[in-house]
């Protein structure tokens, strides 16, 4: 039997009367909505300690997506505090290694009874490189999974959360998904057929061009910007260059320094895939500062000069380390990219034309321009080639970021490929 009477505490309350007469007051709708806020606030609030966990792999765990997890007790009869205690943090750091469940449920140890477990993309129920994260979150008694990301991994792809359902586990998806979508877009994107993630780095002055009409341009920007360039590359799967670049520079592509890493952990980061797009053929010599200390790289050539760049590859001895290929499209060559290395990022680093043909092609997710205080002039070489006869077929970049790095300006331009 339920009642309503006013002058009980919490007006509107229902009232269920027990088989003596007592009274035992219910939780209202407005308290429940309450409760359901402050809940979706602490979750919001782990959650953001995971992604920052998250990012500690942003360097290191490719091709593998970026993960983090942190453990939570809320149980004050245990001790903890009822807005949450976190008793285990993890970082997923390296293809191979251990995951962030696993690194989590590790530093809490016994705690992990009974707690939540708030991991940014969906724990994988597959035996990869490792075993299923969920069958350890099962294992050690984690009560509820809160997860930001669902992941499109066909291995995956909600069998996670299902197992864990299965298991009386009680699951919350999609917490701040899109926060943790944007550490992991290349891989989300590739792992579902896509494209990997482009990003095209320019360096220019402040009339637009990026060497003088010699190709002398060491240097057009200053060393902050050229050290800010270091965390593009440490991003990378790929970096693609142009042969023009590469005969004008003789560039290593290489990272020298990132800041908050050791030169050790430097030494340690999975090394980028250089791919060089010589449509000329006339590029390759076996002196390059490309083949210092690289156990692999990527020639693409037009179908005319295959034989002869294969011919000049084999008699300088770098067969194992250069695979020569055809030139068929910047897409195709994305493709082959996602499909047959695994990159999940890429890089491009090149002169007008092969720039100008990604941004024209519309392969370009990111432009990132460091723009020099200084004129080059008329007869220095332009930032971009593009053949463009009339407004209609502008290039719209939107609205930059701009920051200040050193002397010179880094503008960035989010721009879309659908």
């Amino acid at each position: 039997m339920t009642s309503i009477d006013p002058k009980a505490p919490g007006k509107g309350a229902a009232t269920d009367l027990s088989a003596d007469g007592s009274a035992a007051f219910s939780v209202t709708e407005s308290e429940r909505q309450v409760g359901d806020l402050q809940k979706q606030e602490l979750d919001e609030k782990f959650m953001r300690e995971a992604l920052k966990l998250a990012e500690a792999g942003r360097f290191s765990a490719r091709p593998n997506p970026v993960v983090g997890c942190v453990l939570v007790q809320f149980d004050p009869a245990a001790g903890y505090s009822p807005k949450g205690t976190i008793v285990g943090r993890g970082s997923h750091l390296k293809a191979g290694g251990p995951h962030a469940e696993v690194h989590a449920l590790a530093a809490a140890g016994s705690r992990a009874r009974g707690s939540t477990a708030y991991v940014t993309l969906e724990p994988c129920a597959h035996f990869g490189r490792t075993p299923p994260c969920c069958d350890a979150l099962i294992r050690a008694g984690v009560k509820r999974v809160v997860i930001a990301s669902h992941d499109p991994n066909p291995q995956v792809s909600g069998e996670g959360v299902r197992r864990l359902e299965a298991a009386g586990v009680e699951v919350t998806s999609g917490v701040l998904a899109a926060d943790a979508d944007a550490l992991n877009t290349g891989f989300l994107r590739t792992i579902s057929g896509g494209l990997p993630l482009v990003t095209l780095k320019v360096a220019m002055s402040l009339d637009g061009r990026v060497a003088m009409q010699s190709g002398e341009s060491q240097w057009i920007t200053g060393e902050a910007a050229r050290s800010d360039v270091q965390t593009l590359r440490a991003s990378a799967g790929a970096i693609i260059t142009g042969s023009g670049t590469v005969l004008a520079d003789d560039p290593r592509l290489s990272v020298r320094a990132v800041e908050g890493l050791s030169a050790e952990q430097i030494a340690e980061l999975p090394p980028a895939l250089i791919v060089v797009v010589d449509r000329r053929g006339t590029s390759f010599t076996p002196d390059l500062n490309l083949l210092k200390g690289r156990s692999k790289l990527w020639w693409v050539v037009a179908p005319d000069h295959l034989a002869k760049v294969q011919l000049a590859v084999d008699e300088a001895g770098c067969t194992g380390q250069v695979t020569v290929m055809p030139d068929l499209g910047l897409c195709e060559l994305l493709v082959a990219l996602a499909k047959r290395a695994d990159v999940r990022d890429v890089l491009v680093e090149a002169g007008s034309g092969l720039s100008s043909s990604f941004l024209s092609e519309g392969l370009v997710d990111q432009l990132v321009i460091y723009q020099a205080p200084m004129l080059l002039g008329a007869s220095a070489r332009p930032c971009f080639n593009a053949e463009i006869s009339s407004l209609s077929e502008a290039i719209c970049l939107g609205s930059p970021k701009v920051e200040q790095v050193g002397a010179d300006l880094k503008i960035s331009y989010t721009l879309s490929t659908s």
